[in-house]
C-alpha cells in the first residue's frame, strides 16, 4: 500500500470511530470537543419568556368595567368654576376640603360642575366601586355600562381616608369583575388598568407593579399603595387595576406629576383593604378604624445610636396621646414598635395601616424594644378620631424674664414652664422651653428658641437643672437624643456632642 493509500484510510477511520476511541487515538482533541457542552448547561435559565397578550383579560373584564359621571352643585360664581376646571384633578386632590377659587364674591350665576371616573361592578345586583374624590359632594351619579345604558346611582357609603365610594344602581343581573388577592402582589408582576382617561372610555394600558406598601401622602397614611409605571390620568380614578388573571388587586386612585399628567409613577388602593370596606359602608355608610394613640415616626441611623438599638427596623414612639390606648397599656417616648400580632414592622408606615385596617374594641399584640430589651405587651383598640387635628402654630417664648441658664455639652439654655405656658404650647406635663441655642450641632439639628424639651433619651426633664444634668454624661461623639415639641409635632431630634 502505498504511503498516500495508508493516509487516506486512517483520515476514513478517524472520521468514523466512536469518540471513546477517538480518545484513545488523540485524547487532547477530545477533551476540547467534550468540554463544549458543559459550557451550555451552566448558562443561566431564561427568566422572561415573552410579553403577554391582554385581549382574552380585557374581553372578559371590559364588561365590568363602568364610567361614572358625579354632579356637583356649586356656590361659587361662574368665574370661579371656570379657574377651578383648569385646575389638573391630581392639583385639585392637593387643595383643602371647603377650598374656594378666589372670585368676586358668591356673585354671578349659579352653575354645576361634573367630576368624570371610572367603577366597577362588584355584584350582579347593582354594587358599583369607584374613588371617594370621584363622587364626593355630589347631587347626582350616573353610572354608565360598557352597553351604553345610563343608570343613576346611589352613594351608599364613602370614606375619604381610604378614597373609596360604594355605589348602587337599581339593576341585575350585571356582569361583575372577579376579586383578587393584592396581599400577593409583588414587584415586577404585569398589571393592567380600564378606564376613561380624559374621557376616552374603556381604555387599557399596562405595565408592572413597582413597589408595594408605598405610603403615598401623609393625608393617606393608613393606604399601603401599590405603586405601579401603568399610564394612569384625569378619568381612571376609581377604575381596577388587574392581574394577568384579570381580579382585580387595586382601585386606580392618583399619580405622581409635576404637571398634570401621567409620568411613570401611578398609586392604586390594594383591593384588600377597600373590600374590608365595603361591609361597614353597606351596614353604616362610613368606616371605622382601630386607634393606638401614638405617633411614630422612623428609626434613622441617628436613633439607632442614640437608643442603642440592634438594627433600624420598626416605628419610634414620639408622642402617647393622653387617655389613649397606648398610655393605658403604658407605653412611652421612645418604645420602637417592632411587631403587631406577631407581624414585623419593617418601617413606620408599615404601623397606621395595620392597625387602621382592625375594628375598635380589637385586643392587639406589640412586640417592643424598650432600653434595649423586648417586651410584649397587649393593647386594646379604641376607634380613630378622624376629625382631630395637631395645632400648627409656632411655640413662643412666654412674656416673662428667663430663669438663670445652666450649662450643657449641647450649649442648650432654657427655662422651666407653668401652667399656663404648658396650655399655650400643648404640652400637659414637665418639658423645658429653649430659650438660646449657642452649640452649632444642636442648631445644624434643628433646635430652637421656642422648641420644648419633654425627654432626653427616655428620661423626662422638667427644669434646666433636669436637662442640664441629663446632658452631663454625654461625652464628645456621643448622640444625644432629644424628644421635642414643635409647631403641635412631638419627634425626636438627634445631637452629636461636638468635640473639643
Amino acid at each position: 500500500m502505498t504511503p498516500h493509500a495508508r493516509h487516506s484510510l486512517l483520515t476514513l477511520l478517524m472520521l468514523t470511530m466512536p469518540l471513546a476511541a477517538c480518545a484513545q487515538q488523540a485524547e487532547t482533541p477530545a477533551t476540547v470537543v467534550a468540554a463544549a457542552p458543559a459550557v451550555a448547561q451552566s448558562a443561566a435559565p431564561q427568566l422572561v419568556t415573552g410579553l403577554p397578550d391582554f385581549t382574552q383579560l380585557v374581553e372578559q373584564v371590559g364588561p365590568g368595567v363602568v364610567n361614572v359621571e358625579a354632579t356637583v352643585g356649586s356656590r361659587r360664581s361662574a368665574q370661579a368654576d371656570d379657574e377651578a376646571a383648569d385646575i389638573p384633578e391630581i392639583f385639585r386632590r392637593m387643595l383643602p376640603p371647603g377650598f374656594q377659587m378666589p372670585g368676586p364674591g358668591q356673585q354671578g350665576p349659579q352653575r354645576r360642575g361634573t367630576s368624570m371616573g371610572s367603577g366597577f361592578i362588584i355584584s350582579a345586583d347593582g354594587y358599583v366601586l369607584t374613588n371617594h374624590h370621584v363622587v364626593d359632594g355630589a347631587d347626582e351619579v350616573k353610572v354608565t355600562l360598557p352597553d351604553r345604558r345610563e343608570l343613576t346611582a346611589k352613594v351608599v357609603g364613602s370614606d375619604q381616608q381610604y378614597d373609596v365610594a360604594l355605589l348602587k344602581v337599581e339593576a341585575k343581573g350585571l356582569p361583575t369583575v372577579r376579586i383578587g388577592n393584592s396581599a400577593t402582589l409583588k414587584p415586577g408582576q404585569w398589571v393592567v388598568a380600564i378606564g376613561s382617561p380624559l374621557g376616552l372610555d374603556h381604555s387599557v394600558t399596562a405595565g408592572i407593579v413597582s413597589a408595594v406598601g408605598r405610603s403615598a401622602s401623609a393625608e393617606q397614611r393608613y393606604v399601603p399603595f401599590i405603586q405601579t409605571d401603568v399610564a394612569i390620568n384625569q378619568g381612571n380614578s376609581g377604575g381596577p387595576l388587574l392581574n394577568t388573571r384579570g381580579e382585580v388587586v387595586g382601585i386606580n386612585s392618583q399619580i405622581f406629576s409635576v404637571s398634570g399628567g401621567y409620568m411613570g409613577i401611578s398609586f392604586a388602593i390594594p383591593i384588600d383593604l377597600a373590600m374590608g370596606a365595603v361591609d361597614q359602608l353597606k351596614a353604616t355608610g362610613r368606616v371605622s378604624r382601630g386607634q393606638l394613640g401614638v405617633q411614630v415616626a422612623a428609626v434613622n441611623a441617628d436613633a439607632v445610636k442614640g437608643f442603642g438599638l440592634p438594627d433600624n427596623r420598626g416605628a419610634l414612639v414620639s408622642e402617647v396621646l393622653a387617655d389613649s390606648p397606648a398610655a393605658k397599656a403604658g407605653l412611652s417616648p421612645g418604645d420602637v414598635i417592632r411587631s403587631v400580632n406577631g407581624r414585623a414592622i419593617n418601617d413606620s408606615s408599615d404601623l397606621p395601616p395595620i392597625i387602621g385596617a382592625m375594628a375598635p374594641g380589637s385586643k392587639v399584640a406589640l412586640g417592643l424594644l424598650r432600653d434595649g430589651k423586648t417586651k410584649d405587651i397587649t393593647v386594646t383598640l379604641s376607634e380613630l378620631d378622624e376629625g382631630s387635628a395637631a395645632s400648627d402654630s409656632l411655640p413662643t417664648a412666654p412674656d416673662r424674664p428667663a430663669a438663670p441658664a445652666g450649662r450643657n455639652t449641647l450649649g442648650i439654655q432654657s427655662q422651666s414652664l407653668d401652667a399656663g405656658s404648658r396650655r399655650q404650647l400643648g404640652v400637659e406635663s414637665g418639658g423645658v422651653l429653649v430659650t438660646r441655642v449657642e452649640g452649632a450641632a444642636a442648631r445644624e439639628a434643628g433646635l430652637a428658641p421656642g422648641m420644648v424639651v419633654l425627654q432626653v433619651g427616655r428620661t423626662k426633664v422638667d427644669s434646666p437643672a433636669a436637662l442640664d444634668r441629663e446632658l452631663a454624661a454625654a461625652k464628645a461623639g456621643d448622640t444625644v437624643m432629644l424628644l421635642v415639641r414643635s409647631r403641635g409635632v412631638t419627634r425626636f431630634v438627634a445631637v452629636t456632642v461636638e468635640k473639643d
